[in-house]
């Protein structure tokens, strides 16, 4: 068992989305941000893609993160 979480949301752009229909979840950002959570000690316990209403016509994608650590 866990002592402490934190959780994470992290967006797609909403410039590419806006123009282009969707952009896509930010690897790097989610790669960088991840290994920067583990060098403090965090650990990846689960993850789900949100989809969610963008300026009324377009849908834009988050990662929702939840960290934990001892």
């Amino acid at each position: 068992m866990y002592k402490e979480y934190k959780v994470l949301h992290i967006v797609e752009g909403g410039i590419g989305t806006l123009f282009l229909g969707s952009s896509g979840i930010p690897i790097k950002q989610l790669e960088t941000t991840l290994n920067k959570e583990a060098a403090n000690g965090w650990t990846l316990v689960f993850q789900f893609v949100e989809k969610k209403r963008f300026l009324l016509f377009w849908e834009r994608e988050a990662v929702i993160v939840t960290l934990a650590r001892e």
